[in-house]
């Protein structure tokens, strides 16, 4: 081979390191946006999730302030047959 033939094999191996070397970064950035957008998806799911439990609480706060209300109710209502029946002893 004479130098011309190598200048051209060695030429042929720099452009094919260097379109790999693009190719990788190309491929790892693609990731890298990927990875994040995957990310971001998730975060507004947990978030949708975490919204739905705190509405879900909630309803469960106000339903318990509802029962407490009503169990308060009914022991006045047995103090006072309590009171009645010891009246009618």
């Amino acid at each position: 081979m004479n130098e011309h033939e190598w200048q051209e094999v060695i030429g042929t191996i720099g452009i094919f390191v260097l379109l790999t070397a693009v190719i990788i970064t190309v491929l790892c950035q693609v990731a890298v946006t990927w990875r994040a957008k995957a990310r971001l998806a998730r975060e507004s799911e947990y978030r949708a999730l975490a919204e739905s439990a705190v509405a879900g609480q909630r309803a469960v706060e106000r339903r318990l302030e509802e029962i407490g209300r009503h169990v308060s109710e009914l022991s006045g209502r047995t103090d006072s047959i309590e009171r009645i029946l010891k009246d009618v002893e």
